[in-house]
């Protein structure tokens, strides 16, 4: 493709009025490097070489699930080594600790309601009084915020529009992947089989009840799981379309495969790199104006190089807790994350778990009773205050 051409796609994006058949021919046939150079022109435009990360304890709540993923080490079983089934007292003293250590975002992670499954996870659950992790997860967040005033993001999978509601007067944002839109890999033999949960319109219904609530959702993608260039494109063009109607998407992951031992998919592998380079940047093109993030921790060797691809995020980095999904790959330091980004001519910024775009606005996005704990964080800018880490 000729560089008029480039000028061509690049007026049409940016004016809103690319095809999804031309999006399609681009991916199918643009050099990588020329890929990257349309996807980091428009990065730039919206960006303004500003990179952003979230300060954050990983809180691992309760990590037995109704579902089994072909690829997942995070499910326990009971009586298994590591089994998570948290109380109160321990949560805040973990989100304490993250306190002291300058965060401001407490991820809430759980199984998908393994209350349905175990007897033991509802005996437990109603020693606290709740009938379920959810509304357990409400009560936690809200000992969170009166405790320590760090901000709950919690992801939980897929919820009910009752369970969201419920939560939206705890968490300033939620998280749900959808992972692929492609039904396929939820037939036989397939990543999803056994994971009733992933079905894709089971979470796209999730991301329009939470546009329809008015919550902020963090979702993405899962990269190298079986799905082919088409089922990506569709699984982006399915992002965009629910937030053209709703608004409420506040940021993409873009998170690659990573095979792990003990599991029906240890022997398959990853993505390769120009694969997650080349999806990198056809996401900033389908989604210009989206924070879109890989997790550095999964790419240890070459994440520096997915900043000129369209990202803009890093996502959450904590110098406290471990990553509880990923455990065998450690967070960079935030210093060397600051390094590498500030070498690639860029800017490094905590933000909130909540994105600018909602806080500037007053949005009614976020519930009235969380302004009281997102206002003594947030400067001007809505990104975490400058003078937070003095």
């Amino acid at each position: 493709m000729r560089n008029v051409d480039l000028v061509y796609y690049l007026e049409k994006i940016l004016k809103r009025s690319v095809q999804k058949k031309e999006v399609y021919d681009l991916f199918s046939n643009l050099d990588t490097s020329l890929l990257i150079l349309l996807a980091r022109t428009i990065q730039e435009k919206y960006k303004r070489g500003l990179i952003t990360y979230s300060r954050k304890v990983f809180i691992d709540l309760v990590n037995l699930c109704r579902d089994t993923c072909s690829y997942c080490t995070y499910k326990k079983e009971l009586g298994d080594v590591g089994i998570s089934m948290m109380n109160p007292e321990k949560v805040i003293e973990i989100a304490e600790l993250g306190k002291k250590f300058n965060c401001t975002e407490a991820l809430i992670v759980t199984g998908e309601s393994p209350e349905q499954k175990y007897s033991e996870v509802r005996s437990w659950l109603k020693t606290y009084g709740c009938g379920s992790t959810i509304e357990y997860v409400d009560k936690v967040g809200d000992l969170i915020l009166k405790k320590t005033g760090l901000l709950p993001h919690t992801n939980a999978g897929t919820l009910n529009p009752d369970e969201m509601a419920m939560l939206r007067h705890t968490n300033v944002s939620l998280g749900c992947m959808l992972e692929s839109s492609s039904e396929r890999l939820t037939g036989r033999n397939m990543p999803h089989e056994f994971a009733p949960s992933k079905n894709p319109r089971a979470r796209r219904r999730v991301l329009e009840n939470a546009g329809r609530l008015k919550i902020p959702i963090t979702t993405g993608l899962l990269l190298g799981i079986g799905e082919n260039s088409d089922e990506i494109l569709e699984s982006l063009f399915m992002l965009k379309d629910i937030n053209d109607e709703y608004g409420n998407i506040q940021e993409v992951i873009l998170q690659n495969f990573v095979p792990k031992p003990r599991t029906p998919m240890r022997n398959i592998h990853g993505p390769r790199l120009e694969y997650l380079v080349r999806v990198i940047a056809i996401a900033r093109i389908i989604l210009p104006e989206m924070n879109i993030q890989v997790p550095p921790n999964l790419n240890p060797i070459h994440f520096g190089e997915f900043l000129n691809c369209g990202i803009n995020d890093w996502g959450g980095i904590s110098p406290v807790t471990m990553d509880h999904v990923n455990p065998e790959s450690p967070w960079p330091k935030i210093e060397d994350l600051a390094a590498i980004t500030e070498n690639a001519g860029y800017r490094l910024r905590p933000r909130l778990p909540v994105y600018p775009e909602f806080i500037m606005e007053g949005s009614d996005f976020i519930d009235g009773n969380l302004w009281q704990y997102i206002r003594p964080l947030s400067g001007p800018d809505g990104l975490v205050r400058e003078d937070h880490f003095k």
